[in-house]
């Protein structure tokens, strides 16, 4: 997937939505009058459901279906909850909705998580949602490339971001190599064509649930070097945001949103394809990959779910250890601590 989350656009999204927001006028509803008598309950007031609004990291795909299950199966309502779920207009500004209360929630990338808070941005952690790394580096069958040693001599194209950077550089240390040994290509986010078409021999920056699939359909099939098994922490592709501001004054409300939300992910874990339904049926005009999200929700599913571990839980190891590698990569300096990025108490 792409991430275009440049923490620039992210400072000057926050001045800009903080800029525009308005404070919308509370309306006062006067109760009906009705008959009185001695022996008369009065009724048990319903509260007003609380209107939440949650914003995805990217266009509708199967990453997602879990927010809306619980949607479509009711988990929100019965949290009291009025959940509107929107893709991003700009996917550097989503940092900026979530800081100033424009969106409650959002999804959100671990590691850009991390280099964002170091800068000031005060969002939060509350729910892992992809337990494991989806980014990896890809080559194709027919090259016979299958380890980072192998890449020696060859290109590699990126999308010429730091974090991708330092991935390939410690996979390749990991198998004797050093990222000397290769010729590193900035394609953007032409990556995937770019190994399509010859011009590199291996691609980073890529997720094997999706990518891949898409390569796959046009007739170059893959290998995948996972990060995880060649010397990168394991991590959060996705994690679930919110802001410092709504943990501390509405610790309720996201308890409750996170309770649910959780539970739709459990559901789709549980029915990947019938998940998939439900992003469908919720998104009729949206312009959603059906084949590449049918294949890809059922390598996602597992996912989902933490080992002996509730649905959305963290492990505090992953996120200490994240945050050493990115410091010895220069991508985090030693200010930043690991435990103020995330709280664990709503996914236990």
């Amino acid at each position: 997937m792409k991430k275009l989350m440049l923490l620039v656009a992210i400072f000057a999204s926050i001045a800009i939505v903080a800029c525009s927001s308005e404070v919308e006028p509370t309306v006062a509803v006067e109760p009906t009058a009705g008959p009185s008598t001695a022996t008369s309950v009065p009724p048990t007031a319903i509260p007003e459901p609380d209107d939440v609004v949650v914003t995805l990291d990217w266009f509708q795909n199967a990453n997602h279906v879990g927010v809306y299950e619980a949607v479509d199966k009711g988990y929100f309502a019965a949290e009291n909850l009025n959940v509107t779920v929107e893709p991003p207009a700009d996917p550097a500004a989503i940092l900026g909705l979530v800081a100033t209360g424009q969106s409650d929630f959002a999804f959100y990338y671990q590691p850009d998580l991390l280099q964002a808070r170091q800068e000031g941005v005060p969002v939060v952690a509350v729910a892992g949602i992809v337990q494991q790394p989806l980014n990896s580096i890809m080559t194709l069958k027919s090259s016979g490339i299958e380890t980072p040693a192998q890449l020696a001599g060859k290109k590699v194209g990126t999308p010429g971001l730091p974090w991708n950077d330092a991935m390939l550089a410690t996979m390749l240390e990991a198998d004797g190599v050093s990222i000397d040994d290769v010729e590193v290509v900035d394609l953007g986010w032409s990556v995937g064509p770019g190994l399509m078409a010859g011009e590199v021999d291996a691609i980073i920056g890529v997720y094997w649930t999706y990518e891949s699939i898409i390569m796959g359909n046009d007739g170059f099939e893959t290998n995948v070097l996972y990060p995880s098994e060649w010397g990168v922490p394991n991590y959060y592709e996705l994690v679930l945001v919110t802001s410092e501001d709504n943990i501390a004054n509405n610790p309720e409300l996201v308890e409750r949103f996170v309770r649910a939300f959780n539970k739709g992910y459990a559901q789709a874990a549980d029915d990947p394809q019938g998940s998939v339904d439900t992003m469908l049926a919720l998104n009729p005009e949206a312009e959603i990959d059906e084949p590449t999200d049918r294949e890809g929700v059922e390598l996602l599913a597992p996912l989902w779910k933490s080992e002996g571990a509730p649905v959305g839980s963290f492990d505090d190891s992953r996120w200490e250890s994240l945050v050493e590698w990115m410091k010895a990569q220069d991508l985090l300096d030693d200010s930043l601590v690991a435990a103020d990025a995330y709280d664990s108490s709503f996914s236990k």
